[in-house]
């Protein structure tokens, strides 16, 4: 199987892309095929209806989501959802996105918008009938670095690897 760990975090140093790496370490310590696509990294173009799809960066991107087979997105959450650069990565690579197995690493400045992630994975679901695992992790601030944090990802990798192994063979 091939994973593609994706920190929509903007800042190079975000909580959000230390969970990423985090994730990727525990997803190669398994054997796991994975890559780290950091959007801090890439110049993207925003989705505005038709100048985007011929962006080398679009292009690229809906290459990398096509050959997964599952995808985590690592997003810091602002105003309880994830930020604009995850969605607007969804927006750019649309159909790429089909049948996917997906999950969440999230983080927060606080501990209310736990449940922020889920419209974004309810649009997930619907448009591209991908299939969410259901244990995604959120932190608070510093915490994505805890202890707990940590074991919190290394459950999220183990599931991710389930989910997509068992619905790859059917």
């Amino acid at each position: 199987m091939k994973y593609i760990v994706i920190s929509s975090g903007l800042r190079p140093d975000s909580n959000s892309r230390t969970m990423a790496e985090s994730l990727c370490d525990r997803l190669r310590e398994t054997g796991e095929e994975t890559e780290l696509l950091a959007l801090s990294d890439h110049e993207m173009p925003f989705c505005d209806g038709k100048a985007y799809l011929d962006h080398p960066t679009t292009q690229l991107f809906r290459e990398k989501v096509a050959s997964a087979d599952g995808i985590v997105i690592a997003t810091p959450v602002y105003n309880y959802d994830a930020n604009a650069a995850a969605k607007n990565l969804i927006e750019i690579t649309g159909q790429a996105w089909q049948n996917k197995v997906v999950g969440f690493l999230c983080v927060a400045g606080g501990e209310k918008s736990y449940m922020s992630i889920m419209a974004l994975a309810s649009s997930l679901m619907l448009d591209f009938r991908c299939v969410i695992v259901p244990r995604f992790v959120y932190a608070s601030g510093k915490a994505a670095a805890d202890e707990t944090v940590v074991e919190r990802i290394r459950e999220l990798a183990s599931e991710l690897v389930r989910f997509t192994t068992v619905l790859n063979r059917a």
